[in-house]
């Protein structure tokens, strides 16, 4: 197949490194355009084999299908931008973590370029499984679509034809999953800063649900720093999607403040294994209240 890639981070990487070479991949990433990052996008490419493009209008040409993997915000203006320089017919893969309204917009300005378009909803990490991380899809065309993904191989369930169902599917499991990481960091920063973490931590861990909030605050920090930008894009499109279904959307925007705080705090990991909940809140604390 020939694939061209909108967006060459981490998602992007999982799955070109799964497929192994079997395809024909090009890309484009808005961090060529800038002397400070073009060279970590260059690198990137090179060590994943990808004719890396100076521009999207370059990378969606003459491709089959285009996977856009870009952060959520940026999901709508990807498809406006580079829609139009899509073969007609082609397949545009939005695998971005918007609201349902955000991926029918985005179908729109597709289809209204002669495209095909599939909604994509990405449902764990991408490492370790890469390629075959699970994958739900909708669409119009989403049956006929699946074995084409399932070909590259992929590992995608149809969820129905309405763009948009997919999506909603994650964003709603996302108000847990995420939620629970900025519950989790606001309760480690309070229970360290007041000096009571070892009366908090020991009860939470035997009241009903069980909670160890050490052992998961350790990984929530430290994915949340690297990927908290990414992560509070995609938290603003979840209380877009609440504020459409006209609820109160509160407490998805307040974990997309979370999310933007801690991966906006510069702590400096260091080098070797991950830090410990202690190491985080010690420094969190230390540049957060002064």
């Amino acid at each position: 197949m020939r694939i061209g890639f909108i967006g060459l981070g981490e998602a992007a990487g999982a799955l070109i490194s799964g497929w192994g070479g079997a395809h024909m991949v090009k890309a484009y990433d808005i961090k060529s355009d800038s002397a400070a990052t073009a060279g970590e996008i260059a690198a990137r490419g090179a060590g994943l084999a990808v004719e890396v493009c100076a521009s999207g209008a370059e990378a969606v040409s003459g491709v089959d299908l285009v996977f856009s993997t870009v952060t959520a915000d940026q999901a709508v203006a990807v498809a406006e931008a580079h829609g139009p320089a899509m073969e007609r017919g082609g397949v545009w893969c939005d695998l971005n973590s918007c609201a349902p309204r955000s991926k029918q917009v985005a179908e729109a300005v597709i289809r209204n370029d002669g495209g095909r378009y599939l909604d994509v909803a990405v449902m764990a990490p991408v490492y370790p499984k890469r390629n075959m991380v699970p994958c739900l899809i909708s669409g119009p065309e989403a049956l006929e679509l699946a074995s084409v993904l399932e070909g590259l191989p992929m590992d995608v369930r149809v969820m129905g034809d309405v763009v948009g169902r997919a999506s909603s599917i994650k964003m709603v499991r996302s108000i847990m999953v995420k939620g629970m990481e900025a519950l989790t960091a606001e309760c480690v920063l309070a229970a360290v800063g007041a000096d009571v973490a070892e009366e908090v931590f020991p009860s939470l861990k035997s009241a009903h649900p069980k909670i160890d909030v050490p052992e998961r605050a350790a990984y929530n920090f430290e994915r949340t720093l690297v990927h908290g930008a990414r992560r509070a894009a995609e938290m603003d499109e979840v209380a877009k999607m609440i504020a459409d279904l006209g609820l109160p959307c509160g407490m998805s925007s307040a974990t997309a403040d979370w999310q933007r705080i801690l991966s906006g705090t510069d702590l400096g990991l260091p080098d070797g294994e991950v830090p410990d909940h202690l190491w985080f809140a010690t420094e969190y604390l230390r540049r957060l209240t002064g």
